[in-house]
Order: structure tokens, then C-alpha cells, then sequence
């Protein structure tokens, strides 16, 4: 674990924003970065910028940390594409997206929330897709009501990126705030304000897992749930200053 690269000191005008994305089930990454950085929930604005199940091993214990947090600390959290889609899954009865979430990790998924430490076939994804609906729903209707994008006085988060041929961003399909990638980090914005991003891993932007930082975009996707890292930026005083937690 790398010493934290910022050291927090009290008071409002020292107050950070932490931003933390794609955390995909690694709930013991998300509790080491955190502690690492001496995170502070009466002190620190905490952003969240979705993706918090699949692929890793802990998606209903990253949920549940989630919900903690935003409910007793103020957390922002937004919603990914693998939290649609999980909501998407349980309500709808399109293979596609069945067919997606499966191809997409989201096997992981289902072992978390049904302690299955088996292959899954289809009889048992069918049960375990009744049991989330079952005990699980406060978690469904926790990722399906999830914003889509967050606003403040120095950056746009957002999961995936804005759309550049939008004029207004906020008029973007739905789906782009989820899911663009290339569009998105090949062309240049001019809004005053940095866009915070995951979705597309940094490593394939730049090459390696640290955080990208580009002219008018910042991407934190570290790839944790890949074997790579979960990445935090922190933001105080007009400086950025990063933390990593390498996946075990």
C-alpha cells in the first residue's frame, strides 16, 4: 500500500472532494483507499462515479457501503452502466441484456448476492434473479434511482463522458452519460470546467492504470476489478493529488 500523497487538515477552506470510480466489487480496495487517505466524512466531499457491481467478488457488500454512505455521510454517488444493467436484468426480460450481463461479469454478480461459489446454469440464474428481486430490492431501487451526472463549481462527474455533439451536455441521451468512450475522450470541451470520468480504464488511454490527466478531462478507472488498482483523485485548493490501492 503507497503512503498517501495528501495530508488533510480541518476546516472548511481545507474541505477535499475524493473521487473514487468503477469500484466493480472490490470492497476491500474501496476500504483501504479510504482509509489511506484518512478519509474523513465530517471533512470531505466524497463522489462516487458508478460501476459498483460486477466483476469483482463483493458486489452486494459494495452496494451495501454505498448505501451506508450516502446515507449517513453525504456521499454523492452516480450511477454506471453495470448498475443499470443489473437493474435493467431484474425488471426486464431481454436477453440482450441478459446475455450482457453475463459476458460482462456479471456472474460475479450473482455469486455475491446468492454465496454461490459455483458456474452457474440457466435454471439457477433464474432462481438467483428471483432472490435479488426478493430480498434484494432495496439495492434495486437504490442503483435505479442514482443520478447520471453531478455538478459543482470546478468539475462535471460523470461515469462514461458527455457527448460532443451536444451543445447543452445535460440534453445528451441517458445512455451516453453511461456508456460513450472514444467520442468523448478524442474531443475537446469548452465548459470551464473539468470533467471527472471512469468507464474507460486508463490504461487504455495512457498505458498504465494511474489517473489520466488531460486538458479538459480527468479519467480515474484504474481497473481494479482487471488486476490493476483503484484509483482516488482528491481536489483541495485548486490541486490535484492522487492515492492508489493495488488489487490483490
Amino acid at each position: 500500500m503507497k503512503a498517501p500523497k495528501t495530508i488533510l487538515i480541518t476546516g472548511d477552506s481545507m474541505k477535499r472532494t475524493i473521487m473514487i470510480s468503477d469500484i466493480h466489487g472490490c470492497i476491500n480496495q474501496l476500504n483501504q483507499l479510504l482509509s489511506q487517505i484518512y478519509y474523513d466524512p465530517n471533512n470531505d466531499q466524497l463522489i462516487l462515479l458508478g460501476d459498483y457491481v460486477d466483476k469483482g467478488p463483493n458486489s452486494k457488500e459494495v452496494v451495501e457501503r454505498v448505501i451506508d454512505l450516502m446515507g449517513n455521510h453525504n456521499v454523492i454517488a452516480l450511477r454506471g452502466n453495470h448498475d443499470q444493467r443489473l437493474f435493467d436484468l431484474i425488471y426486464t426480460e431481454s436477453s440482450i441484456v441478459r446475455s450482457k450481463f453475463i459476458e460482462h461479469g456479471g456472474i460475479q454478480t450473482i455469486q455475491s448476492y446468492c454465496d454461490i461459489n459455483t458456474e452457474i446454469n440457466e435454471e439457477q440464474l433464474k432462481k438467483a434473479i428471483e432472490t435479488i428481486r426478493t430480498h434484494y430490492k432495496h439495492h434495486l431501487d437504490f442503483l435505479g434511482s442514482l443520478p447520471l451526472y453531478h455538478e459543482d463549481n470546478n468539475h462535471i462527474y460523470v461515469h462514461a463522458g458527455l457527448n460532443p455533439n451536444y451543445t447543452d451536455w445535460k440534453k445528451q441521451p441517458e445512455r451516453d452519460f453511461m456508456y460513450i468512450k472514444d467520442d468523448f475522450i478524442r474531443s475537446n470541451f469548452e465548459i470551464n470546467k473539468k470533467v471527472i470520468f471512469g468507464h474507460t480504464r486508463t490504461i487504455d488511454i495512457h498505458g498504465v492504470p494511474d489517473i489520466w490527466f488531460g486538458e479538459d478531462k480527468i479519467g480515474i478507472d484504474g481497473g481494479c476489478a482487471y488486476g490493476m488498482q483503484l484509483n482516488g483523485l482528491i481536489f483541495q485548493n485548486g490541486i490535484y493529488t492522487t492515492a492508489q490501492v493495488k488489487s490483490s
